[in-house]
């Protein structure tokens, strides 16, 4: 059976670009925006390719997996790195950041996850900003879990090449994803002879054929179908409102937060202060003594659609993690995930209260 889908005439250069335009006006950005065709981990691997290489010294900020591996690419590279990491229930400091600058003043590429939707943290980016802007290393950002859940301003923070993602708070497609670009970091990719050139990571392929091109023909041909999604979840966006998405996410996080406390039973929040903790997802710590993984497993038995995932690794016996991102971002979905976990605690022969729990979830809804 052929799908109409199948059908559609192919995606033309000029409704390509206009779509790169509406998700640069997402991000306030004046930099070049460009859309990458595959899953966010293509930008985030092809800019660091492009800017790192063994003349650079790169401060990379681990508060959780993904710092991890973003260090392992600039390693490969062939960069000095030196890895700043804190706990993982917790945020790294602007103060942080400007002690390892006096440390290491060679720095010249500082490396960041904004929101670490795996631990369930998010970082202040906009007062990092200011100290890397001020000691002039270049910025790389991952704003893949943290766009459509909080604000996310390249020009703004003087980041320097930002990576999102759409499979997240934004609520669409997960195979394309896109990254702004500023004149400094195009200048360190065509100055890097590292730098991928013909190959699938390449930025530079994307800004000399494309972007300095005055976007007329497209390098092969696009995902159309993923394209077209992430249109429409633009489109969501700007008909709901930018801020009004982002308060719907901060709220969900507040009453997960809120009614997990309230909940009892041994079971709290993994990130231990509130001002820590991401909007697009929360993480709990389970109850002593209690495999996260079990517990998760009940709930879903009874549910299985609810958004409840166990921590992953080293985490996976101790983290409970409610994704309430895009369209589970609301009041039923949290209410929802905490009564699931509550039966399934209470399988497990813990006391919980389900109905301060529910009380405490609609206060700090409202």
């Amino acid at each position: 059976m052929t799908h109409p889908f199948l059908d559609l005439a192919p995606l033309s250069a000029a409704h390509f670009a206009a779509i790169e335009d509406r998700v640069a006006r997402l991000l306030s950005t004046e930099q070049d925006v460009v859309i990458m065709q595959g899953e966010a981990l293509l930008p985030l691997e092809g800019a660091i390719r492009a800017t790192a290489g063994p003349g650079t010294t790169a401060l990379n900020v681990i508060t959780g997996p993904y710092g991890q591996t973003f260090g392992d690419w600039l390693r490969d590279c062939g960069a000095t790195v030196i890895d700043l990491a804190v706990p993982f229930h917790t945020a790294v400091t602007a103060a942080q950041v400007r002690d390892a600058f006096v440390e290491h003043p060679a720095i010249d590429f500082v490396s960041l996850v904004h929101a670490e939707a795996a631990t369930g943290n998010t970082n202040p980016v906009a007062e990092i900003g200011e100290v890397v802007r001020a000691h002039g290393a270049l910025f790389y950002l991952d704003a893949v879990a943290s766009i459509g859940a909080e604000p996310v301003l390249p020009d703004a923070w003087g980041v320097d090449l930002c990576v999102i993602g759409a499979q997240k708070a934004m609520g669409g497609p997960a195979g394309v994803s896109a990254v702004s670009v500023s004149e400094r970091a195009w200048a360190r990719m065509a100055a890097n002879p590292g730098a991928p050139r013909r190959s699938y990571l390449s930025l530079l392929d994307w800004k000399e054929r494309w972007v300095d091109g005055g976007r007329k023909a497209l390098l092969h041909a696009p995902a159309q179908l993923e394209m077209l999604a992430l249109e429409a979840c633009v489109e969501r966006i700007e008909a709901e409102g930018l801020d009004a998405v982002m308060r719907r996410h901060a709220l969900a996080a507040a009453a997960t937060r809120a009614g997990a406390v309230a909940l009892g039973g041994g079971l709290e929040p993994y990130v231990y202060e509130a001002g820590d903790a991401a909007p697009v997802a929360t993480t709990l710590r389970a109850p002593s003594g209690v495999d996260a993984g079990v517990l998760v497993a009940k709930a879903l038995a009874a549910d299985p659609v609810l958004p409840l995932v166990a921590g992953g690794g080293a985490l996976a016996k101790e983290m409970i993690r409610v994704n309430h991102y895009g369209s589970d971002a609301t009041p039923g979905v949290v209410h929802s995930c905490l009564a699931a976990l509550g039966a399934a605690m209470g399988e497990s022969g813990l006391t919980t209260d389900l109905e301060a729990a529910r009380r405490a979830t609609t206060e700090a809804w409202s």
